[in-house]
């Protein structure tokens, strides 16, 4: 027999009597597991004395909502013959109103419904002073109007690298720069919007696949797609000063007044300290009959983001306040398949000059990018 093994019987038995008087601070217990057990009791008693008695009657569990529009709210009592003294009713955490008679109902305001997605409805009711069992129903808050629909008009052509698979873009005094993805290709440039060449560039890690780009405060800040994590660059010097980290997936970013904004191809933006890299909000994108998902590159264009939807050939334009969908501009035809290499990818990058209001487009792998003005 393994003697370590006899020695753990040995011991188990030897000590065996004096594990019942110990506690867990290693004390003698004493009186002490009367104690424990009469805290025990209140635990459970309280416990038992919550119950259910109140379910939703409207509205149903996944219901549609719109957005700044009211939603009516019914409970009604599981038994008549135990009604609650009061319920207090909650939208996403913030409490609305206390209802202390029948009938249960009251409306949830339009103007607290002020963010489209998935949104929480919580009813708390009290029994004798004691708090019971809440019900719970989610309803998903859509756009309270259609999308504008847009088309566009090529102002002018400009050259574009066939080696830069576009991932993020901006434009700041006369510079366009740019972040192109594929592992062993990643990099950040600057690049001259007449010839399309890159004035400098830092190529990064290998194993690294970069992602979009936004400037903020002199510095620019640049994700990668699936590693969580990115680097911060000084502009004037395109010297790397810091790393960032995040918990997605990394897809494009642009910047909102203090804040950089990050999509991650699903239908949600993540609002970050540009100093912490914190996330402090997000945002759920839905228009008014369905969620927009594929967000990919970024720009912040006179109080809308705007986004690239993956696979497409359309652009989304966001509230940045809401989540909400203001329109879609229609880009098919801007680059025809005839005049493409075979290694051309998709429509994917979007750069504004706030200057002179010049709205720039281009595509992975794309040899032109193209000055547009959007029509209606």
């Amino acid at each position: 027999m393994n003697n370590k093994f006899t020695m753990n019987i040995f011991s188990f038995f030897f000590l065996l009597p004096f594990a019942w008087n110990i506690s867990c601070s290693g004390r003698p217990a004493g009186n002490s597991g009367g104690t424990v057990k009469a805290e025990t009791a209140k635990v459970t008693e309280a416990v038992a004395q919550a119950y259910d008695i109140v379910r939703f009657v409207t509205p149903t569990n996944n219901a549609n909502a719109k957005l700044n529009q009211p939603v009516e709210i019914e409970l009604k009592a599981i038994s008549a013959d135990n009604l609650p003294d009061s319920v207090s009713i909650f939208f996403e955490g913030s409490y609305v109103v206390t209802l202390k008679s029948e009938p249960l109902k009251c409306v949830v305001d339009g103007n607290i419904i002020t963010t489209t997605g998935r949104k929480s409805l919580r009813a708390i009711p009290y029994k004798e002073g004691k708090q019971q069992s809440q019900a719970t129903r989610f309803l998903t808050v859509f756009a309270d109007q259609a999308p504008k629909r847009y088309g566009y008009r090529v102002v002018r052509s400009y050259p574009h690298d066939t080696n830069a698979f576009t991932q993020g873009l901006f434009f700041d005094n006369g510079l366009l720069y740019e972040s192109t993805g594929l592992e062993t290709r990643s990099s950040l440039r600057e690049v001259e919007l007449e010839t399309g060449k890159p004035i400098r560039q830092v190529n990064i890690d290998p194993t690294l696949f970069g992602e979009g780009i936004t400037l903020y405060d002199g510095r620019i800040f640049q994700i990668t797609w699936k590693n969580k994590v990115g680097f911060v660059y000084d502009k004037e010097s395109f010297r790397q000063i810091s790393r960032i980290y995040y918990s997605t997936e990394g897809w494009g970013l642009t910047t909102v007044g203090n804040r950089i904004v990050l999509s991650d191809g699903t239908n949600t933006l993540y609002f970050h300290d540009p100093e912490t890299f914190a996330v402090v909000s997000k945002l759920e994108v839905y228009d008014d009959v369905k969620q927009v998902d594929n967000l990919n590159e970024l720009e912040y264009i006179e109080g809308e983001i705007w986004a690239n939807i993956w696979l497409t050939d359309e652009i989304v334009r966001i509230d940045p306040v809401s989540g909400k969908v203001n329109g879609y501009i229609d880009l098919r035809g801007i680059f025809p398949q005839s005049e493409r290499n075979p290694e051309a990818d998709v429509l994917n990058g979007i750069a504004y000059d706030k200057d002179t209001k010049r709205i720039f487009v281009t595509g992975k792998l794309w040899s032109k990018l193209f000055e547009i003005v959007i029509t209606e």
